[in-house]
């Protein structure tokens, strides 16, 4: 096994667990944070992710990205920064491959509709959903709700993006029964895995936007980084097709973007003198990510991607009906919350449990059976099974 940096999370120096482990039973010879992402990855809510929207709602196309493949491709990227950085690869590997898990059906289109429709009971967040699914929704253990994952874990989960000074309802309920320290910085592996994501989605959806025609190459190449990128890859291969470069594109520029994560994490380490995880959490801002010149391009990129597949008119006409999907969800069940099957009704009475128990049992739902369930309680909607 390769030697863990000073910075990195050491699982058998972990803060623990909320719940002692389970009784009995063999788990087989595995550290704190294996456990807690082959749990990730034998729980529901990850299966889920296979019908949950990436960019295209409800996709047909079996070329086009999903929760789940996104996921995975963010633990691939992850891993291999880990383990350049002597960081534990895998806390690493469980942040990537669950960051996504609280994410409701339709992407940020259905996270917008719902937190409308739970405005009144204080709205709804996907990363606070995900702390919520993995410590009180799901439930595979005998003795305890939640997956009971290790303290390391379920920081990462909750500030990846950094410190979170004004938590969500359901963050902070997480955090009055089993405190994430929300206002510091988080481990190195968390600050990997958020920009992973970053890198990840934003050269696989170059890839799913130039395969759906949603804008040309000629379009893409606008951008600095990306043309710049371009003419490397054609110089390589003068004699081929476009087309036949489209891939080598994608992967030079995960290539450049990790290599330069890679020197400006380890400068950014070395200039801070952090000596340990903790140091790295008293940092006060981040020791993990791009350097100045590369966040501004991929800054660029991002508007391009914004304004050429996000927004773009075929995508918007969508997630206006999908919104609806999720709007008249929430509208039927509070109507009636005996519609809600007997398992989410709430335990309690009052408009507030009712409606987030609402949002508990939507939030979970895919795509395909978020339609399924709107023509069960609504009625007839004019969005495919199979967009």
């Amino acid at each position: 096994m390769t030697s863990l940096a000073a910075c990195a999370c050491d699982p058998a120096a972990t803060r623990g667990r909320l719940h002692g482990d389970s009784q009995g039973g063999t788990r087989g010879p595995r550290d704190a944070f294996q456990r807690d992402r082959d749990r990730i990855i034998h729980s529901i809510p990850f299966r889920r992710l296979r019908h949950k929207t990436q960019v295209f709602i409800a996709p047909d196309g079996d070329h086009f990205r999903v929760r789940l493949t996104h996921s995975l491709e963010v633990a691939q990227i992850g891993r291999v920064m880990a383990r350049a950085l002597g960081l534990n690869e895998d806390l690493t590997e469980a942040l990537c491959l669950a960051h996504d898990i609280g994410h409701p059906p339709f992407g940020h289109s259905g996270e917008d509709a719902l937190e409308e429709a739970l405005a009144e009971a204080g709205g709804f967040d996907h990363n606070a959903n995900t702390i919520r699914l993995l410590t009180r929704l799901e439930t595979p253990y005998p003795r305890h709700p939640g997956l009971n994952l290790s303290w390391e874990t379920l920081e990462g989960l909750a500030k990846h993006n950094g410190p979170v000074a004004q938590p969500s309802w359901a963050l902070a309920e997480a955090d009055a029964e089993f405190p994430l320290d929300l206002a510091t910085w988080p481990s190195l592996e968390a600050q990997i895995a958020a920009i992973a994501d970053d890198i990840a989605y934003d050269n696989h959806d170059i890839d799913d936007g130039l395969r759906s025609g949603l804008f040309s190459l000629d379009e893409l190449l606008q951008v600095p980084f990306v043309a710049r990128a371009w003419e490397r890859v054609r110089a390589r291969y003068p004699d081929l097709p476009e087309e036949r470069l489209h891939p080598e594109l994608v992967r030079d520029q995960i290539g450049l973007m990790v290599n330069d994560v890679l020197e400006e994490t380890q400068r950014r380490v070395a200039e801070a003198g952090v000596r340990n995880v903790d140091e790295v959490r008293a940092a006060g801002r981040a020791l993990a990510g791009f350097s100045a010149a590369l966040e501004a391009e991929e800054r660029q990129l991002k508007r391009f991607l914004y304004a050429h597949m996000y927004n773009a008119p075929p995508v918007a006409a969508v997630r206006v009906e999908a919104q609806r999907v999720v709007a008249g969800l929430a509208a039927a069940f509070r109507a009636d919350p005996l519609l809600l099957p007997q398992q989410w009704r709430p335990a309690e009475s009052g408009n507030v449990p009712t409606l987030r128990a609402i949002g508990d049992y939507i939030a979970g739902m895919t795509d395909r059976f978020a339609i399924r369930e709107y023509r069960r309680v609504v009625g007839e909607i004019d969005l495919p099974e199979g967009f």
